[in-house]
């Protein structure tokens, strides 16, 4: 063991979100893979990675099952672990930036973790559609990724995010859900047609809709969605003669019979299911309830919620494919209507 050298290319960073034990097992390989650990090489244990990088015990054996599980470490009951193989499955380093934590985003997370089958060490950041921090995570980014998986959905300060994707190397970018104006060159995408999704979505639900008169959609005033949702959302409306509303405020909006709701927002589907059981209407008869985004929970409140939403597992098995095809299309993602008893 070279205990001064591991050191220096362990590293952990605090404001990651990908979980410490993966950050260590993929420096540990990210080494073998640059020649600086060798075959038979031995690890520090796991009370030494406990001392010099303040991680914890189960942290850091975590990190070593990992390893072993995917064929690099060895471990001699007594003496330790050390390298057993380098020939190493992670071919590929994907830095992650999602706007956000949430349901979806682990099911695109998993799919694209299945889709690369440990061919991939992932390290994933979260700017919490801050666009001053989604700048600063990715000027820092470092440059040895293989490729960048980015989501562009902000607050506010938007307008020139182009200007800082457009610094990334396009043989390396996907970006992901939201095509950016502005983005130059030849890169991969795989995105949602928020306007066209929202109508077509819409027609389908048509003969469950028939018997309201109203419709609907929750869109907060200070928002990172798309303002396309709205306009195929009017459109739809208009079309089919159906009277709407744009609510921003869901807890003061009054409820009638008649009035089918869209939510966009998780918080406000939860608001106004709280506000529904409060009165004697009837989910799917007096009053319908169609989710934005599709979830396993969904499946069972109100025994299902109808929902529109695009197809996260797919997403995430279509960037897989790209990562590893290097593959630089523009692909439409798959979007659905899912009908259940709340329509």
């Amino acid at each position: 063991m070279k205990p001064l050298s591991f050191l220096e290319y362990i590293e952990i960073d605090y404001y990651s979100s990908t979980p410490k034990y993966l950050q260590l097992a993929n420096s540990i390989a990210k080494a073998v893979r640059d020649g600086r650990l060798n075959r038979n090489d031995t690890l520090p244990s796991i009370n030494e990675l406990n001392y010099n990088f303040e991680i914890s015990r189960d942290t850091a054996e975590k990190a070593y099952k990992h390893l072993k599980s995917v064929g690099i470490l060895g471990s001699v009951p007594g003496k330790g672990y050390y390298i057993k193989s380098v020939e190493t499955l992670q071919r590929f380093k994907v830095f992650l930036l999602f706007n956000k934590l949430s349901t979806h985003k682990k099911i695109i997370y998993d799919a694209i973790v299945a889709g690369l089958d440990n061919q991939a060490a992932i390290d994933i950041y979260i700017y919490n559609n801050d666009f001053s921090l989604f700048k600063k995570m990715l000027e820092n980014a470092s440059d040895d990724y293989t490729h960048y998986v980015i989501i562009g959905h902000f607050l506010d300060g938007g307008e020139t995010a182009h200007e800082v994707i457009n610094k990334l190397p396009k043989d390396k970018l996907i970006l992901l859900d939201k095509l950016v104006k502005g983005v130059e060159g030849e890169y991969a995408a795989v995105y949602e047609n928020f306007e066209l999704d929202i109508f077509h979505a819409l027609e389908l639900a048509l003969e469950p809709l028939s018997k309201y008169q109203t419709i609907k959609i929750t869109f907060p005033e200070h928002t990172y969605h798309s303002t396309e949702i709205l306009k195929g959302f009017i459109d739809f409306c208009m079309q089919y003669a159906f009277n709407y509303k744009v609510v921003h405020d869901i807890q003061n909006e009054p409820i009638n019979t008649g009035e089918v709701y869209v939510t966009l927002m998780e918080n406000d589907v939860v608001v106004l299911i709280e506000r529904l059981l409060q009165t004697d209407l009837r989910i799917g008869q007096d009053v319908g309830v169609i989710s934005y985004n599709e979830t396993p929970l969904k499946k069972i409140i109100l025994n299902g919620l109808t929902t529109i939403s695009t197809d996260f597992q797919k997403m995430g098995e279509i960037v897989a494919q790209m990562i590893i095809t290097n593959q630089r299309e523009h692909v439409e993602n798959p979007f659905h209507l899912t009908l259940r008893a709340s329509l």
